[in-house]
């Protein structure tokens, strides 16, 4: 058996080392390591409550809204105030701008160059790919980009700025929307979904909506152009689907709450495919393999003492367990949970892998185009956006939302108005986590294990496939 290092990694935000055990050419045991220490969780102790909203974002500026709306949703449940309707509408639709655009970049930049790679250069479609999608030369990026720009300016709309805006609060956002602001939001969606159909998908965003079974899907995409119907067949020429399995349990904190409930509801997807209520409480943080002291396993009464000296961990990440088991978050878990029905045939038939965590983006992506439509004409202009304030009363609260990665938690613990703790469980801490006390592999630990290497060892691209699938954002990960 031998022991290789694979990183640090390029096109990942952050940090991150991957060591590998390999035998008879494939990865036998994974251990991943977040290497990079933050430390935002012991910078909020004894700050008032507020501060959250300030310093929260700031953990990342690709999804710092999502940072932004856990915080504020921690804090409103402190206050115990309602937000103006109008103020959760415009959340919602910043909210899905930041993470339409974090797709796309995953898609464009992060994910597809890797195909472009010259350990492809046999295979016969490898020239049109690398033309595509090479990293920072390829044609993909110079359509993708304008588009995530223009999608961007949503930003400057509702919350002024983008990354880190005081825009959201509790009571909803600080910035009314006028008429005209309107007509540009309009714009603004009618831009995106004209890009996604004309160059992701290249047919109409509910036509590809409607695609429910596999069958369906291999039938669409035969003959189309489309850089979504171009993954497609790299994925079957390379089988992707056999690539990457997770663990099988999924989870999401559901997703883009209004009047009608949540657009993607709440719950974990068994093993078996059953759909179950999620149980908040099951929540624990496991440091043993952590360079961290155990304080408590519950994130509401846990504290961030770092130890770098520990013996037997290798990360900075704690390992987030529910019930005591790892579980995958994402847009994959997202849509299978929400009942997506292509996403749902897909993980039936086939579990959760690399090939349907990149559908389920781009599925995604396109539920969220047509949401924003629907968000922006909602809105009732001369109704308030922002509900007043309360005081903030002691005790233990947790603001729950989805980022593009995943299920991204707050729990905040306030005592005489100041922050007592403050614990952050972002999606990469569950997908990447390292082993718990029982020995037991993160999402990504397992879904590395089988990945065939060759000759190739730490430049094999099989690795970089399955990592990249679950797109980390590692400067989220270990606070």
């Amino acid at each position: 058996m031998t022991r290789i290092t694979v990183g640090p990694f390029n096109r990942v935000e952050g940090d991150l080392e991957v060591r590998l055990d390999i035998e008879r050419g494939r990865v036998a045991r994974a251990e991943v390591t977040a290497p990079l220490y933050r430390g935002f969780e012991q910078i909020l102790e004894g700050r008032p409550p507020l501060d959250a909203l300030v310093i929260a974002p700031r953990i990342c500026g690709i999804c710092s809204v999502s940072q932004s709306i856990a915080a504020a949703s921690a804090l409103r449940q402190a206050m115990g105030v309602m937000p103006a309707p109008n103020g959760v509408l415009a959340t919602n639709i910043a909210h899905a701008a930041e993470n339409a655009a974090d797709h796309l970049t995953h898609f464009y930049i992060f994910f597809m160059p890797d195909f472009a790679r010259a350990s492809y250069a046999a295979h016969g479609w490898h020239s049109a790919v690398a033309e595509r999608f090479t990293a920072t030369k390829g044609s993909a990026a110079r359509d993708a980009l304008p588009a995530r720009a223009r999608l961007l300016e949503t930003m400057g709309v509702i919350a002024g700025k983008w990354p880190h805006s005081l825009a959201f609060q509790p009571g909803g956002t600080t910035r009314a929307i006028e008429l005209g602001e309107r007509i540009r939001l309009t714009a603004i969606a009618a831009s995106f979904r004209g890009f996604l159909e004309r160059v992701v998908f290249a047919d109409r965003l509910e036509n590809v909506l409607a695609l429910s079974t596999p069958d369906e899907l291999d039938r669409w995409r035969e003959g189309r152009d489309g850089d979504f119907a171009h993954f497609l067949r790299l994925a079957d020429a390379l089988s992707l689907a056999d690539l990457g399995r997770g663990p099988g349990l999924l989870m999401s904190f559901g997703a883009y709450h209004d009047a009608d409930g949540a657009r993607f509801r709440a719950g974990i997807r068994s093993r078996s495919g059953a759909i179950e209520a999620l149980p908040v409480a099951g929540i624990t943080e496991d440091v043993s393999h952590a360079w961290m002291r155990e304080t408590s396993l519950d994130p509401a009464e846990s504290r961030t003492v770092p130890d770098a000296d520990k013996a037997d961990a290798y990360s900075w990440c704690k390992a987030p367990r529910l019930a005591g088991q790892p579980v995958e978050v994402g847009a994959l878990a997202r849509q299978a949970i929400d009942g997506q029905p292509l996403i749902s045939n897909l993980v039936t038939s086939g579990g959760s892998n690399v090939r349907t965590r990149v559908i389920a983006r781009l599925i995604e992506t396109a539920q969220l185009a047509l949401s924003i439509e629907g968000w922006i004409k909602a809105l009732r202009l001369s109704e308030p956006f922002c509900a007043s304030s309360a005081d903030i009363a002691d005790g233990h609260f947790v603001g729950l939302v989805e980022a593009a990665r995943g299920s991204l938690g707050h729990w905040l613990a306030v005592r005489s108005g100041r922050i007592e703790r403050y614990q952050i469980i972002a999606p990469t801490s569950w997908n990447f986590s390292p082993r718990d006390a029982e020995g037991v592999a993160g999402p990504l630990e397992q879904a590395l294990v089988g990945t065939e290497v060759g000759d190739a060892g730490a430049r094999a691209v099989g690795i970089q496939h399955v990592v990249r699938s679950f797109d980390p954002c590692m400067v989220c990960t270990a606070h």
